[in-house]
């Protein structure tokens, strides 16, 4: 199976490539202040054109075997729920989680679950030695994501992200591979 094909299910949930049929769902979960601002690189207004554009870049990031994208999607329904990543960091045998879920999704789980399996992914599949994820201080649910996959809190970047005109603390986790 190739990357461009693969599909990861739990047991709510199948991870799967985004397509540009996707484009207007991501548009309307992204396009929302409090999804912005608790994350580092989504923007607002989010536009259409956004969606396009990020959905379009990863089959380069595929081809190149560099970041892995999967939208979060119900087993059964299909619905769109959000998006997670892993990147590719070949010569340190590790990678970043990253996710976004929509608003109206929150608090069910649905990003644990997605991240517990792009983990399983990464060490097994892939090989990593190790994954570790990003949260900003004012996204601490995001963190409690990352304590429920196993990941250990390992620091604090005081002040490393500057948005919307204020500099916000990253705080990192990460979990090694145990074989």
């Amino acid at each position: 199976m190739t990357l461009a094909s693969k599909i990861i299910e739990t047991e709510r949930l199948t991870l799967r490539p985004f397509t540009l049929e996707d484009a207007e769902d991501v548009t309307n979960l992204c396009d929302n202040y409090n999804i912005y601002k608790t994350t580092l690189h989504i923007p607002y207004p989010y536009t259409l054109e956004n969606a396009k554009e990020w959905i379009s870049s990863h089959e380069i990031n595929r081809k190149e075997d560099t970041l892995y994208q999967f939208a979060i999607t119900d087993k059964d329904s299909g619905e769109l729920y959000g998006s997670i990543s892993l990147s590719n960091r070949k010569n340190h045998q590790n990678g970043e989680i990253a996710y976004w879920l929509g608003e109206e999704f929150w608090g069910r789980g649905f990003v644990t679950e997605a991240s517990k399996a792009m983990i399983q992914f990464a060490f097994k599949e892939k090989n990593f030695h190790r994954v570790f994820a990003y949260h900003l201080k004012i996204n601490p649910a995001s963190g409690r994501v990352m304590k429920k996959c196993g990941m250990t809190y390992e620091g604090t970047q005081k002040d490393h992200i500057y948005k919307d005109g204020t500099f916000h603390d990253l705080y990192c986790y990460g979990i090694v591979n145990d074989k």
